[in-house]
């Protein structure tokens, strides 16, 4: 039998590190397209979460579980924020995630930089 890996993600899930962000502040008026990535994105961490949590979760289920995220959360890099208040709101929102460890792939990264690009 092999001990299931404990990865980076795996720990943080355990410690509950998370951080959540009002997309939807009276000020700020995201669009509709960012504020859609970014539940999706939520919705997938707290499954991710879930499944972490979950007695007897199994090693391919935490994978699948991050690879939804990870593709959620990437969703959300690649978004090419146009108007000063999504600009405003992806960054927070990034910011949060980055604070709990969760933006650190070179994917995260370039797809934040490719979509300056098309903004």
């Amino acid at each position: 039998m092999s001990t299931p890996a404990i990865t980076r993600r795996t720990l943080l899930a355990l410690t509950g590190a998370v951080v959540a962000v009002d997309p939807a502040s009276a000020e700020v008026r995201p669009s509709p397209r960012l504020q859609a990535l970014i539940a999706a994105h939520e919705a997938a961490y707290a499954a991710f979460h879930s499944v972490v949590h979950r007695a007897g979760s199994r090693r391919d289920d935490r994978e699948w579980a991050d690879g939804v995220e990870q593709q959620a959360l990437l969703a959300v890099c690649s978004y090419p924020a146009v108007s000063r208040d999504d600009c405003r709101v992806k960054a927070e929102y990034l910011l949060a995630v980055e604070a709990r460890g969760e933006l650190d792939l070179q994917e995260h990264v370039q797809a934040i930089l490719r979509s300056m690009l098309r903004s």
